[in-house]
């Protein structure tokens, strides 16, 4: 009978994936705040990383009630995408004449500019939130439609002959093979686009140039700039790249939960 080793937890992949990251972070600012004191760097150029932190306390409920805006914008816009790109992508994948057909024109979605796109999009919809909202998507559409379709199609050639040998039906197919096997994909694009639709909402306030109390982070970045309020500028910064860190943090975990019981992608991660 053989005694199972236990790896001690100081030895974990899951501590080593915390402490590590964390570990690096902290040397590097520590490497920033030494540096700027050393050369005696103006706040006005580069703030200090306890400057940042000391504005982001002291401004804390400003930018919270701009983040939460921004975040408001983002989720909507990642609900839109997730929902018409997979759409689309089911779509594609029926027939090969539609995929030919309309996928060029979902490449233009990718292409484009969303500053380019952005101020039609603010003319013709009245309500800014809406307006927002679309610009967002258009960003982090393309990620979803390219992956599930890719997903959709990479079926095994085995499995797909055993079916139509029982001539099943489309929808059958659909349902026990294809969705199945493009469930990786699809939340391979879903972490894509959640960063996506962030960094869409925080472009689309730039170009909308909304300002006020209902005003996101991108908001508060412009009146920083003019005001000269370097330490306020990137402690919006610092809650914008944070709050992307965490999106991706959130799909993963939802990856692991949907698919580490089953798939052996998410098995190898777990070893």
């Amino acid at each position: 009978m053989t005694a199972t080793v236990r790896t001690p937890w100081v030895q974990s992949e899951r501590f080593l994936q915390v402490v590590i990251p964390l570990a690096v972070g902290l040397v590097l600012l520590g490497a920033w705040e030494a540096a700027c004191r050393a050369w005696d760097v103006p706040e006005f150029l580069v703030p200090t990383p306890t400057r940042i932190a000391a504005t982001l306390a002291a401004d804390f409920g400003m930018l919270m009630g701009s983040l939460w805006v921004t975040l408001k914008i983002t989720f909507l816009a990642f609900a839109l995408a997730t929902v018409v790109g997979t759409l689309i992508a089911f779509a594609f994948a029926q027939s090969r004449w539609i995929e030919l057909s309309f996928f060029p024109y979902a490449v233009l979605l990718q292409v484009t500019p969303v500053a380019a796109v952005a101020p039609l999009i603010i003319i013709w919809c009245k309500d800014t939130t809406l307006a927002l909202t679309l610009c967002a998507a258009i960003v982090a559409l393309f990620p979803i439609i390219a992956n599930t379709t890719l997903g959709l199609r990479s079926v095994s050639p085995g499995l797909a002959s055993l079916f139509r040998m029982q001539r099943s039906s489309r929808w059958q197919t659909l349902r026990r093979l294809q969705i199945p096997s493009a469930l990786p994909y699809w939340f391979a694009g879903l972490r894509i686009s959640c960063g996506l639709a962030l960094i869409g909402a925080v472009v689309a306030e730039f170009v909308a140039g909304t300002g006020g109390q209902g005003a996101g982070l991108a908001y508060q970045i412009l009146q920083a700039g003019f005001q000269i309020n370097i330490p306020r500028l990137f402690a919006a910064l610092a809650l914008i790249s944070a709050t992307g860190v965490l999106l991706f943090w959130g799909m993963l975990a939802a990856t692991r939960l949907a698919l580490g019981s089953w798939h052996e992608s998410m098995a190898k991660q777990e070893r």
